[in-house]
C-alpha cells in the first residue's frame, strides 16, 4: 500500500489555488491595486508615485503609467522611455485586467533589465540619446529601396533589406532587427503513411539594440549619421557621414545587438565580427562545440559528447532519410563553433556588414539543421535512403550516398560562401551534366533543405537510370560478354572520367541495413574522398 498523506499537511495544488484566489478577490478596489503595483514595483527596485488615481512605476531610463478605475479596475497602461512620448501597452492592461501580477511583475522585470544601463545617471542620459540617434537611422535605412523580385514580401524584405525589418520600440521595449528567416519555410514534407507533417516552425532571428559599458571609451553618435538629403553609393547603402561631422559623445560604451537565438557561429566567421567594428571581442569565456552538435542541443542534450549524430527525416511520398553527421569529423579547429548572443559595435556603418556575416552563418546552419530531426536516435528500419555529412572547408560540407541501383559511391559537394550563396557539385554519379548542378543549387537556395534537394537528386538519378536501362534486352551470351568489356553498355553511364559504371537494378539491399549501428551501416560511406575519386575535390576543374 502507497504511504498514507498526512492530514495535517495541506495539498499544495490546493494550497496554490486558494492562494491565487485570495489574490484576486482581495484586489477589488482601487487601494487594494495601488498597493498591489507599490509592491511590485518595490521588489524590482523602481519608483512608485501616485496622482488621482494614476500610479506610476519609475526607473531612471523609463516608467510605466497605470490609469486606475474607481473600482480597482485598469483603464490604461502606458510606457515610456525618459523624454519620450507614452506608448499603449495592451500586453500590461490585459494582465492587470485579468489580475496575473506573476506574469505582470515578469514582464515588468524583463522590462527593466532592458533598460537598466550601468553607470551614473549622466552616463545613462547619454546613452540612451546615442540608441535612440541610432535608431532613427536605423529606421530611415530599412525603407532603402532595393532591388527584388518580391518587394511586397516580408521574408524579402528580413533576409534582403540593408538592415532587415526594423520595429521601433514596441510598448516602451528597444528597437529590434528582423534580420533572417528561412527563404521557404512553407515546405512540407510527409510522414510514413503519406499524410502531411507539420510545416517547420518558422525561426526569426532578431537582433534587440541596446548598449553595454567597456573599458575603453567610444564616441557614439547623439544625431543622425546619414548624409541628408540621403544618397547611395554603389552596392545600394545610404552614404554616412564621418565621425567629425556627427555629433558624438566620448562614452565607455558601445552599442550591442542583442541575438535572439543566439547564432551557432564558426571560427572563421566569428573572427570577422571584431574586423568590421573596433571593438575587441572576448574569447576567455567562450564554448566550443562540433556544429551539428550546437544545432541539436536543444533537442538531443542527452546525446554523449563522442557519439555520432543519426537523425531520421521524412520526405515527401512516404520516403525516409537518415543522415550520420560523423562527431569525429566535425571535430577539428576550424569547425568548433560558439554560440554568439552579442555583437559589439560604435557606428550605424557597421550594422550592414554584420548582419550580412550572421545571415552567412544562418544559411550556413539552416541547410545543416534541415537534416538534423528533433529526435536524434539509431538509424530506422524503415529507412530508404543514407547520408553521411562530412565537413568540407570553411563554408562547405559534403554529403555522401549511394546512387539509385548501384553498389558505388557518389558525393554532393555543397558550398555556400557567403549570404544567399549556394553552390551544389555532384561527383561520382556517372554524369557531366551542368544543368543538374544547376537544378540542384537552385533548389537548396530555395528551400535550403538538405532532404528536398536530395530527394529532388535521387529522383533525376533514379528517372535517368530508368532510361538508360531497357526492360527488353536479350539475355548476355558469352560472345556479348567479350565485347562488352571493349565497349559500353547500353545499361552503363560513363562517369566523369570515362569509365564505365553498370546500373544493377536488381542489386538487393542487405537486410536490417537500417538498423545497423552507425559504425557498421556506414562503414562503406566513411571513405576518405581521395580513396573515392580523386575528382571529388570540388577545386579540381571538370575533366575534358
Amino acid at each position: 500500500m502507497g504511504k498514507s498523506r498526512d492530514e495535517s499537511i495541506p495539498c499544495e495544488p490546493l494550497r496554490r489555488t486558494m492562494l491565487r484566489l485570495q489574490e484576486v478577490f482581495n484586489v477589488s478596489s482601487i487601494n487594494a491595486m495601488q498597493t498591489r503595483l507599490e509592491t511590485i514595483a518595490t521588489q524590482h527596485g523602481l519608483g512608485f508615485h501616485l496622482t488621482e488615481g494614476i500610479c506610476y512605476l519609475t526607473a531612471d531610463l523609463f516608467y510605466l503609467e497605470v490609469v486606475l478605475l474607481p473600482c480597482g479596475g485598469v483603464d490604461v497602461v502606458n510606457v515610456a522611455p525618459h523624454g519620450g512620448a507614452l506608448v499603449a501597452s495592451a500586453s500590461f492592461l490585459e494582465l492587470l485586467r485579468s489580475k496575473d501580477f506573476v506574469r505582470f511583475s515578469n514582464k515588468l522585470g524583463d522590462l527593466y533589465r532592458q533598460y537598466n544601463i550601468p553607470g551614473d545617471n549622466e552616463i545613462k542620459l547619454k546613452l540612451l540619446e546615442a540608441v535612440q540617434a541610432l535608431g532613427k537611422d536605423l529606421e530611415q535605412m530599412s525603407h532603402v529601396l532595393r532591388t527584388s523580385d518580391d518587394p511586397a514580401s516580408q521574408a524579402d524584405l528580413i533576409n534582403n533589406g540593408i538592415v532587415g525589418s526594423v520595429t521601433s520600440g514596441k510598448e516602451g521595449g528597444p528597437l529590434t532587427v528582423q534580420f533572417y528567416v528561412s527563404q521557404d519555410s512553407s515546405l512540407k514534407t510527409m510522414s510514413p503513411e503519406g499524410c502531411p507533417c507539420p510545416a517547420p516552425e518558422t525561426l526569426v532571428h532578431t537582433a534587440l539594440l541596446t548598449v553595454a559599458l567597456t573599458d575603453v571609451p567610444h564616441r557614439l553618435q547623439v544625431a543622425s549619421s546619414i548624409t541628408q538629403p540621403p544618397q547611395l553609393d554603389e552596392q545600394g547603402y545610404p552614404l554616412f557621414k564621418s565621425v567629425n561631422e556627427v555629433s558624438c559623445d566620448q562614452v565607455p560604451a558601445c552599442f550591442l545587438l542583442k541575438l535572439q537565438p543566439a547564432v551557432a557561429m564558426m571560427p572563421t566567421l566569428w573572427s570577422k565580427l571584431s574586423q568590421i567594428t573596433d571593438v575587441s571581442i572576448a574569447d576567455v569565456d567562450l564554448q566550443w562545440a562540433p556544429l551539428p552538435r550546437l544545432l541539436t542541443s536543444n533537442h538531443c542534450g542527452g546525446t554523449p559528447d563522442d557519439q555520432d549524430i543519426i537523425s531520421t527525416v521524412s520526405v515527401a511520398e512516404g520516403g525516409m532519410h537518415t543522415y550520420v553527421f560523423p562527431i569525429e569529423a566535425w571535430e577539428g579547429p576550424s569547425h568548433q563553433c560558439t554560440l554568439v548572443d552579442t555583437v559589439s559595435f560604435t557606428h550605424l556603418s557597421h550594422v550592414p556588414a554584420l548582419l550580412e556575416l550572421l545571415r552567412h552563418q544562418c544559411d550556413i546552419n539552416s541547410v545543416l539543421k534541415s537534416a538534423l530531426t528533433s529526435k536524434c536516435a539509431v538509424a530506422s528500419p524503415s529507412c530508404e535512403l543514407h547520408f553521411e555529412v562530412l565537413p568540407e572547408t570553411d563554408t562547405s560540407f559534403t554529403v555522401t550516398f549511394h546512387p539509385p541501383d548501384t553498389d558505388s559511391l557518389a558525393v554532393l559537394v555543397v558550398d555556400i560562401p557567403g549570404s544567399r550563396q549556394v553552390t551544389c557539385r555532384l561527383y561520382g554519379a556517372g554524369l557531366n551534366d551542368s544543368t543538374m548542378e544547376e537544378c540542384l543549387s537552385n533548389v537548396i537556395k530555395r528551400s535550403h533543405s538538405l532532404p528536398v534537394t536530395l530527394q529532388t537528386l535521387h529522383t533525376k538519378l533514379s528517372a535517368i537510370t530508368s532510361s538508360l536501362v531497357s526492360p527488353t534486352l536479350p539475355v548476355a551470351t558469352e560472345t556479348d560478354s567479350d565485347h562488352s568489356a571493349a565497349s559500353p553498355s547500353p545499361g552503363s553511364a560513363m562517369d566523369t572520367h570515362g569509365a564505365s559504371t553498370t546500373f544493377s537494378q536488381s542489386a538487393p539491399v542487405p537486410e536490417g541495413h537500417c538498423a545497423a549501428s552507425a559504425s557498421a551501416c556506414y562503414a562503406a560511406v566513411s571513405v576518405s574522398q581521395s580513396e573515392l575519386l580523386p575528382e571529388i575535390n570540388p577545386d579540381t576543374p571538370d575533366g575534358p
